[in-house]
């Protein structure tokens, strides 16, 4: 864990609480560390996805109901 670590309260669901000990156990690592990592996957995975939005940006906008009709007449619906 890293040094300079904050303490935080964090309620968990009882189910996902006993999975969490489970795996900690499993994988002789702490419940932080684990916690910390899928966090930071998380945020990892939203700052993927703004980027691609970004990259997106200048695109045109397609309306939904012509995504199906283009869908349909080339028969993929």
């Amino acid at each position: 864990m890293a040094q300079l670590s904050k303490r935080a309260t964090v309620y968990l669901d009882p189910d996902i609480h006993r999975a969490l000990k489970i795996k900690a156990a499993a994988t002789s690592r702490s419940m932080s560390e684990l916690i910390n990592e899928a966090i930071r996957l998380s945020l990892a995975e939203d700052a993927e996805d703004l980027a691609a939005f970004e990259e997106r940006a200048d695109e045109p906008l397609i309306a939904f109901e012509d995504v199906l009709k283009e869908l349909k007449r080339h028969g993929r619906l």
